[in-house]
């Protein structure tokens, strides 16, 4: 009798770990459906001569992140800080081994049982990775030099977000501190928030976007795009968030769904309000970046928020989004995505908004001290990669290469190669 038990224990136990790890492999598919996302929404707000440029660097970056979190960055973000340690900085070493059985899984609560195997746990937390780069894509989108800003990428994503993330996902001084950021609105939004606003200082604005200080709009080349990459992200919003439960709890992870989904509602209400009241119109990609800004806004507490909290969370992220988009364009900082705006003011705000709304157990000032560090922590190094490419080999295409298009200039290829077609009379279409 006591057999059977222990076996029906077992069984039960396996089919757990069976349902967390599945629905942690599911999750991180989610996260790489958002890199599609990234890429459309990106070509939709830029130009059609700098598609193909801008369709290079998030299909390069995925593979960057992957790679380069293979090699160190892992080992980087979970160094195993020992007792006693700074909690600053460690390394665990090179790649990813087998380890013997006991090694080969990872436990989310510190328990003898795994939810979810050591190979699950990497690919959840690469396809994180490769996120920062990509939200810097966009801002330095119509400008940059691709040789520079692929090697930017691997040393951004290789080294400096993950000995930030061990800061606090890695058990370092922030999470010793009481530091909350549950899904990354700090870690992965504001600091490649902070990352895009250096690579923005350090390139300047795009041809025409000021002239005589004044300040001309650069429409993008299509808004169905910038749709499909609005709606895709929304998709896998799910699984960033809903994933990092690390486990498939059903009442947290469908506390989180519900969050998510209030904030990312509240923040295209507030922001389409918002920017009729500025602008006089209604401006549909203010709507797009009103949804993305209250998503990264709830982010940091998706867990421990009430609905009513998400609502207001969201909808404080969907005012900011017009207010910053205006601020960056008064300072003269070009961000044709709004990335900025997005990632790094809304993830600010986020993460502020745990300490505010989260109740007792988070402090504000705690939260107020992560972001400073975190602001430091990756606009410094940044700064210096950015800076260190304008003095030698130049972070910026030509005059020429920017008026012609990054496609040609870079690529010597047309998104759009058959797009306007001659009549048969040789007129233009």
């Amino acid at each position: 009798m006591e057999q059977e038990i222990l076996n029906v224990q077992a069984e039960a136990a396996n089919a757990l770990f069976t349902t967390n790890n599945l629905w942690m492999m599911i999750a991180a598919a989610l996260v790489f459906i958002m890199h599609l996302g990234f890429s459309t929404l990106e070509i939709g707000f830029v130009r059609s001569k700098n598609v193909v440029n801008v369709l290079f660097k998030n299909a390069m970056i995925l593979p960057i992140g992957i790679l380069t979190y293979y090699i160190c960055g892992f080992n980087l973000m979970y160094p195993g800080f020992a007792d006693g340690s700074m909690e600053f900085f460690g390394f665990a070493g090179f790649g990813i081994g087998l380890g013997d059985m006991a090694n080969s899984f990872t436990n989310s609560d510190g328990s003898m049982y795994a939810d979810y195997t050591y190979w699950t746990d990497f690919i959840f937390q690469a396809m994180f990775a490769a996120t920062c780069a990509t939200i810097v894509s966009g801002a330095v989108a119509e400008r940059v030099k691709l040789g520079p800003f692929i090697i930017f990428s691997v040393i951004f994503v290789a080294f400096v977000y993950p000995v930030l993330g061990s800061w606090k996902w890695g058990y370092g001084w922030l999470n010793t501190k009481g530091f909350y950021d549950f899904a990354g609105s700090t870690l992965v939004h504001s600091v490649g928030g902070w990352a895009a606003l250096a690579g923005i200082i350090v390139l300047g604005p795009r041809i025409g976007k000021f002239v005589n200080g004044e300040l001309r709009p650069i429409p993008g080349h299509s808004m169905p795009m910038a749709a499909i990459g609005v709606f895709l992200l929304f998709f896998g919003w799910f699984g960033f968030n809903g994933g990092s439960v690390l486990n498939a709890d059903p009442e947290l992870v469908s506390l989180v769904f519900v969050t998510t989904s209030l904030a990312a509602a509240a923040g295209a209400v507030t922001s389409m309000i918002t920017a009729k009241l500025m602008f006089k119109t209604y401006d549909l990609s203010m709507v797009f970046n009103g949804i993305l800004g209250g998503l990264v806004g709830i982010t940091a507490g998706a867990d421990v928020m009430t609905p009513m909290s998400a609502i207001i969370i969201g909808g404080v992220a969907g005012v900011l989004i017009p207010l910053a988009v205006t601020m960056f364009d008064k300072l003269k900082l070009d961000d044709p995505v709004g990335a900025t705006s997005v990632h790094l003011v809304c993830g600010i705000w986020g993460t502020l908004a745990v300490g505010i709304f989260g109740g007792e157990d988070f402090s504000f000032v705690t939260q107020l001290i992560g972001v400073v560090a975190y602001g430091v922590g990756a606009f410094v190094p940044a700064m210096i990669i950015f800076l260190g490419f304008k003095y030698t080999v130049g972070v910026r295409v030509t005059r020429e290469e920017e008026l012609e298009g990054l496609d040609l200039a870079e690529h010597n290829m047309d998104a759009y190669p058959n797009f306007f077609v001659t009549p048969a009379d040789g007129t233009n279409s």
